[in-house]
């Protein structure tokens, strides 16, 4: 339980079966909505435990964060939480308990199929969740529970307002849970005590176009903040490191073809070095786009888009589905660029 409302409404329904359930709230910083997830379990009638997994969350969430961002890329610290802390420290202490099984209140669904635990789409697609629990093992998958699967949003606040579930009313975020104010490189400082050096901006030719602020401001497909007088809007198209250097285009020359992706997870077998025909999402909320699928080696997927995508970010998450399936996926380590 997250002090939400669809946390709590998973937790309402789960009660409603007649099954034998606590609440849990996951610690993991100096707020984290404790006490208005304790208030939900008691009005539910459920007895209610924190957990407190500051350490974990440092070590294997925000540690990685920080560390993408020296590296130039964009990470997706959700997916990371997802991976090594909900379904990770989390369902292991739920086990430690005698538990059998956790639930969230993820819009997904798991279903069996073929002799495996499929993961699938929630129904609602404005609120669908899938993309960013693509890394869950067959193991995780088999006692994971998601009662808000096949709900809209619109259901799941109305039963909060019939149980008299405190906030069903209550904005969503949607921001990083650490870093409400949307200011990552500020938190990056705050969290480091280090000074990231200015650098160069450059066009594609490698000419120079002024001073950036320092890497850690920038993210690919950036148009606003840069700072340049130009005749043409220009974004960010590159981030270079090694040489603190951002490298500017202007609009066309966002677009890529072909991705490669890492520390990929796959839900489905994919035969490796079989092409296979499937759509991709390098975004949470983009439809998923056609494209060509290979495993090349035992870590890595090419995927070739029928169409060229725009802003293809290093450190994103790409996912595969089939349908409604989600097939795996894997972080985004490189684009190829249609332009010089």
């Amino acid at each position: 339980m997250s002090g939400g409302v669809d946390s709590a409404v998973a937790a309402l329904l789960l009660k409603g079966r007649g099954l034998n359930c606590a609440g849990a709230v996951m610690r993991l910083g100096p707020n984290g909505g404790v006490e208005d997830a304790r208030t939900a379990a008691e009005i539910i009638g459920i007895p209610f435990h924190v957990f407190d997994f500051t350490g974990v969350f440092e070590q294997n969430v925000i540690a990685p964060f920080i560390a993408a961002y020296r590296e130039g890329r964009t990470p997706n610290p959700c997916i990371a939480c997802n991976r090594f802390i909900k379904f990770g420290h989390f369902a292991r202490r739920a086990r430690e308990m005698g538990f059998v099984s956790i639930a969230t209140g993820h819009y997904a669904r798991v279903e069996r199929g073929g002799g495996r635990f499929l993961l699938k789409k929630g129904l609602d697609p404005l609120k669908d969740q899938s993309y960013f629990l693509y890394s869950l093992t067959q193991e995780q998958l088999s006692s994971i529970i998601f009662p808000l699967g096949e709900m809209t949003k619109a259901d799941v606040r109305a039963l909060a307002r019939e149980a008299g579930l405190t906030n069903p009313k209550k904005n969503e975020s949607q921001d990083i849970c650490f870093v409400p104010d949307r200011d990552y490189a500020g938190f990056i400082g705050r969290k480091t005590g280090e000074v990231f050096p200015k650098g160069r901006f450059t066009d594609t030719d490698g000419s120079g176009l002024g001073e950036h602020r320092g890497i850690i401001h920038y993210t690919v497909g950036q148009r606003r903040g840069l700072g340049i007088a130009h005749e043409t809007p220009l974004y960010v198209r590159e981030l270079r490191p090694e040489t603190n250097t951002v490298v500017l285009g202007t609009e066309d020359t966002l677009f890529a073809g072909t991705l490669t992706a890492r520390e990929i997870n796959l839900i489905l077998p994919v035969p490796p070095g079989a092409p296979l025909r499937a759509s991709v999402k390098i975004r949470s909320r983009q439809p998923g786009q056609p494209a060509t699928v290979t495993q090349t080696d035992d870590d890595t997927l090419r995927i070739d888009f029928d169409t060229p995508q725009r802003a293809v970010t290093p450190g994103q998450a790409a996912v595969i589905y089939d349908g409604d399936t989600v097939i795996g996926g894997g972080t985004i380590t490189a684009a190829v660029p249609l332009g010089p």
